[in-house]
């Protein structure tokens, strides 16, 4: 459920930035100095640079661990997007782009571009959250490609070798931490109230901040949401890929293939791999991955790579319109489409430490098992868990299958120690009574509309809205149709003339008959 560079979920995550690159404009101005010192400083070399905004950067050193001072601290750093119009601003929305672990501040630009309009009257709060991008890392030694090209047992074992290095400081990485460290800095900038913003993981950070600090909350945006007290066996995600290649289908003018037969063309891939895997080799600018392709893997193609930038270009080619096409030839016998597919999607893997994302999701997230029963007893309790799991519960997957191509759900957190570290984020937790919106787009199995809808129900003043063709986290799509509602949403408290997200155009399918 992110919005990443590295492909994350509290599910997948996209660059904002890479993603809108051919369309920004050129930045001109030149950042500026904190404004929370007396004396005016120069910009720190990492500030970045908006065209036509004044940008002021800072860092705020924050314990490691509240309560732990032996633990150290660590140093986060944020930047504001200063409006445009004269006076002072009408409000400040802080924006998380997900992950967790995804950075805010080198998104300056994506996010200026988006909201646009309601700049010219707010600034716009950007943070790195701690271990992220600007702000002090806490590494973990495990990098992003090792985690996400390796087998469950290799990631299990990831999992482990992470917090077996953090040790006490595994209990520094937590939704709650960074909330908190939002709302000190909120203080230091001398803001009274926040707007908050969430895509993907954001919209699971941005309740929890307004738990613990409902009093500095002005109103939420959720965008390709999920529920605090989100399904640990990713069933809803499940249910969303049939319902997607149905609707893609559907819906491709001329009418490019049959989502029920492409619905069996993936069960039946999924029940193929699961004897026998692909082995594919994966190229990377950081070295060549034997990724062996199993039903697992499917289901993480299908519901996280294939919600990524749908509708962003969607009369160009992307994972979700080649998907039944790839799923047919496969069933026919040919391999080659479905292989290319996996090829191209894996050369997202880097470098990056997943710290941040392990120990945020193994540390918070709601988990089928008792994090005080001993390892033997959590498997016990998982493997109950999934033999209760009623047929069709997780389409055209099998239980296991798809719940280990989860990367934050099923059993990958199960080997997360006991000992240092905090008990779950509460899933049913105070908030406050302010107007919420809630944006899907319902071509996303990552966060779908069903999630959704249940992360809306949270609130006693929600409303929620789905984007026709798009995918997940919709504000990628270019007409901003959907940063456009948000926006006037964070301006008046309502989202005024939906009816372009009912607009927005089918994407292309290619014919699964050429």
């Amino acid at each position: 459920m992110t919005y990443k560079s590295t492909a994350r979920r509290a599910g997948l995550a996209v660059s904002m930035a890479a993603a809108l690159a051919p369309v920004l404009p050129t930045a001109t101005a030149t950042a500026s100095a904190p404004v929370s010192g007396p004396t005016a400083t120069v910009a720190p070399a990492w500030c970045p640079t908006v065209g036509g905004h004044r940008v002021d950067c800072g860092r705020l050193d924050r314990p490691l661990v509240a309560g732990k001072p032996d633990l150290g601290a660590v140093e986060v750093s944020y930047a504001v997007v200063r409006h445009t119009a004269p006076g002072p601003a009408k409000g400040t929305v802080a924006v998380n782009p997900g992950g967790p672990g995804e950075t805010s501040i080198d998104k300056a630009e994506a996010f200026a571009w988006g909201l646009e309009s309601l700049l010219k009257d707010h600034d716009l709060l950007l943070v790195d959250p701690r271990g992220t991008g600007e702000s002090q890392p806490v590494p973990c030694g495990v990098t992003d490609a090792a985690y996400r090209f390796g087998t469950r047992a290799q990631q299990r074992a990831a999992v482990e070798r992470c917090a077996e290095n953090l040790g006490p400081k595994a209990a520094g990485y937590t939704s709650a931490a960074t909330a908190d460290d939002i709302d000190a800095i909120r203080s230091r900038l001398g803001v009274r109230k926040l707007s908050l913003y969430g895509l993907s993981y954001g919209t699971y950070l941005m309740p929890v901040y307004a738990s613990r600090h409902p009093e500095r909350v002005r109103s939420i945006v959720l965008s390709g949401a999920y529920p605090l007290r989100l399904d640990p066996l990713a069933r809803p995600s499940a249910q969303a890929v049939s319902l997607n290649l149905r609707r893609v289908c559907e819906r491709s003018i001329p009418v490019a293939c049959d989502g029920k037969q492409a619905v069996k063309d993936l069960a039946t891939t999924a029940a193929r791999l699961r004897d026998r895997p692909l082995t594919v080799p994966i190229t990377t600018d950081h070295g060549v991955y034997k990724k062996q392709f199993t039903e697992d893997k499917l289901a993480n193609l299908m519901f996280e790579a294939a919600s990524s930038q749908v509708g962003f270009e969607p009369d160009k080619p992307s994972p979700l319109g080649r998907l039944p096409h790839a799923l047919n030839r496969f069933v026919e016998g040919d391999a080659a489409p479905l292989r290319k597919l996996v090829q191209e999607e894996g050369r997202t893997g880097s470098t990056v430490d997943q710290a941040p994302y392990i120990a945020v999701t193994c540390n918070d997230y709601r988990k089928a098992w008792s994090k005080d029963a001993s390892p033997a007893v959590r498997w016990r309790q998982y493997n109950a868990a999934l033999a209760a799991v009623r047929p069709g519960e997780h389409g055209a997957f099998s239980a296991k299958g798809f719940t280990e191509g989860t990367t934050d759900a099923g059993d990958v957190c199960i080997g997360w120690p006991r000992e240092n570290t905090p008990d779950p984020q509460p899933t049913r937790p105070e908030l406050p009574d302010v107007p919420v919106l809630v944006l899907s787009g319902d071509l996303d199995a990552n966060t779908p509309d069903a999630s959704g809808k249940k992360a809306a129900e949270q609130f006693r003043d929600s409303r929620f809205l789905s984007a026709r063709n798009m995918g997940h986290v919709p504000e990628l799509e270019l007409s901003r149709c959907v940063t456009g509602v948000s926006s006037h949403f964070l301006r008046t408290g309502s989202p005024g003339d939906t009816s372009c997200l009912r607009a927005l155009p089918p994407i292309t399918v290619s014919p699964v008959r050429d």
